[in-house]
This record gives structure tokens, C-alpha cells and sequence, in this order.
């Protein structure tokens, strides 16, 4: 009697081990299917990122002539130089402002097209993306044309008011609020679609619950969307700081840098540095700067993801 009831014991260990270790076999054999699928991205980020990069590094540690190896002094050299600080201040102004306004602007718009019947949000969210889809280049220089001091369609349309004209981009104040401008025009509609993804998300029930306790619309959105949607707006400012950090179309086209370097960020003026005034390893060691102050950016919003993760 006790062998027949161990058979079935060991039976039924052997069909588990068996199942357990074809399940292995399975999730090994998904691996590296999926390794293989995407081996060809691993090694386009390899050749198009990775490469680029370490050569910069190696770039930086030489002369103008890039015939001998100098160490850090192109870096220190910089550290001299009253416009590279500028740059560093502009930069940092122009990235922060823009995101700040771009998560506004997007916020709000999310809510307007979110409060839209389902048959009207398409067309909204089609037309609200255009500026998205629109190349940089090619919108930048219609903001130039709208910019321009001699027949600039917004000084035209203040004339109406008494107002202007204005030199929107050649006084340093103005130019940088017009490369500001067309950054967050250009750049809202990535908040605005990330947003109301986010936004479609949240539990109707959520908002009930609060409308019950007598919430008004402000203590719905600061105490129910908002926290719902922290990780989106968390990573959605992050990648565009990154990009925004490293613009270099619109200032290029839309200023160049002008008037008298007033608006320069770390991807022109390397340009100009590093292409304009054939002193590659300089304007090499100008855009390595951009990886550190991003880096302390990236870990301060990433830290506070994890540990709202953690905490959930």
C-alpha cells in the first residue's frame, strides 16, 4: 500500500521538473529570439551613439591641428572664457523655461481635448499635433519670416495697436524669448499627447469618489490626476530636457547665436567652435559639457520615480 501511494508522489515531482524545465527552455530560447530581434537597434545605437561619443572624448584631449594630445586642456581653456559661461547660463534658461512652459501648455490642452466628445478628439488631436510632425527646420523658418525686422507679420498686426516695431531678434532679451517661443511651440504637443494618454487613464471611479467628499475641480486635479499622472509628467520632462538642452536647429536658423553670442546654447556655439572656426577638439570639449549637467538632471527624476515605486 505505501508503494502504491509513493508512485504517484514521484510521478507527479517528475511531470513538475519536466514542465518547470521545458518552461526554462521556452523563456531561454524567447531571449534570445528577442536578443536577436533586436540586435540590429543594439547595433545601429552602438555605431550612431556609442562610437560618437567615446570618440568625442578622444577628440576633446587634442590639439587644434589634431596632431598631438594635450590632456584636459581644452577644457580648462574654456573654463577661461567669459562666453562659455554664458553659454552655460543661457543654456540651462532656455531648457528650463521652455520645459516649464511646454508641461503647462500641454497640461492645460491635454485637459481641453481630454473634456471633448470621442467623436470630436480626433480632429483635435490631429491638428494640435501638426507642429510636432512639421520638421524643426522647415517651421523655423516661417517663425523667421513672422520674426523678421522688415516685413515681420507680428510687428504688421502690432502697428494696428500702436505698438512696435520689435526687434525680436536683434535685442538679446527678445531673441531669447522668441527662440523660447518657437522651442515651446514646436515642442508642446509631445506634453500634450503623453498627457492625455495619461489622462484616459485615470479611473472615472477616482474622480467620483472625490466629487462625493465635495472636492471642487482644483482639489480634483491637484489630488487625483496629478498623482496618477506623476511617472508620465516625471519622464515626459525628462526626455524633453534632454532634447531641448541639445536644440540646435531653431537657435541656428532662428539667431544663430546673435545678437553677439546672447543667445548661443551648447550645440551652436560647439558648431561654431568646433565647424566654423576649424577647431574640432574645442568645440568637442563644449558639447561634452552638456553630458554631466544632464546626468544630474536624469538621476534627481529617475531617483524620484524609483522611490514612489518603492513606496508603491
Amino acid at each position: 500500500m505505501v508503494d502504491v501511494a509513493i508512485q504517484p508522489n514521484r510521478a507527479n515531482r517528475t511531470s513538475a521538473t519536466r514542465k518547470r524545465a521545458s518552461l526554462r527552455n521556452a523563456l531561454k530560447r524567447k531571449s534570445t529570439s528577442a536578443f536577436f530581434m533586436t540586435l540590429p537597434l543594439i547595433v545601429l545605437v552602438a555605431v550612431l551613439v556609442i562610437y560618437p561619443a567615446f570618440y568625442s572624448l578622444h577628440l576633446a584631449t587634442l590639439n587644434k591641428s589634431m596632431q598631438r594630445y594635450v590632456g584636459f586642456s581644452n577644457f580648462t581653456f574654456l573654463f577661461t572664457r567669459e562666453t562659455f559661461w554664458l553659454v552655460v547660463k543661457q543654456s540651462c534658461i532656455f531648457a528650463i523655461t521652455a520645459v516649464i512652459f511646454k508641461a503647462l501648455i500641454g497640461f492645460i490642452v491635454a485637459h481641453f481635448v481630454h473634456n471633448i466628445p470621442a467623436k470630436g478628439q480626433r480632429k483635435w488631436r490631429g491638428m494640435l499635433l501638426v507642429p510636432w510632425v512639421i520638421p524643426p527646420a522647415m517651421s523655423t523658418l516661417g517663425w523667421l519670416w513672422l520674426f523678421d525686422p522688415s516685413y515681420s507679420a507680428f510687428n504688421y498686426t502690432l502697428s494696428f495697436f500702436g505698438i512696435g516695431p520689435i526687434p525680436w531678434t536683434g535685442d538679446a532679451d527678445w531673441a531669447r524669448f522668441s527662440v523660447i517661443l518657437v522651442n515651446v511651440w514646436y515642442g508642446m504637443p509631445f506634453f500634450m499627447i503623453m498627457y492625455l494618454a495619461s489622462l484616459k487613464s485615470v479611473p472615472d471611479q477616482l474622480y467620483e469618489a472625490a466629487a462625493i467628499d465635495g472636492a471642487n475641480w482644483w482639489q480634483r486635479i491637484w489630488y487625483v490626476t496629478l498623482p496618477m499622472m506623476r511617472n508620465i509628467i516625471a519622464i515626459t520632462t525628462l526626455f524633453s530636457l534632454i532634447v531641448t538642452f541639445a536644440n540646435f536647429d531653431i537657435v541656428r536658423i532662428l539667431t544663430a547665436g546673435g545678437p553677439l553670442d546672447k543667445t548661443h546654447l551648447f550645440a551652436t556655439w560647439a558648431f561654431k567652435l568646433g565647424i566654423e572656426s576649424s577647431d574640432i577638439p574645442l568645440g568637442a570639449s563644449v558639447s561634452l559639457f552638456m553630458v554631466p549637467i544632464l546626468a544630474v538632471a536624469a538621476i534627481f527624476i529617475l531617483r524620484d520615480i524609483n522611490k514612489r515605486g518603492n513606496e508603491a
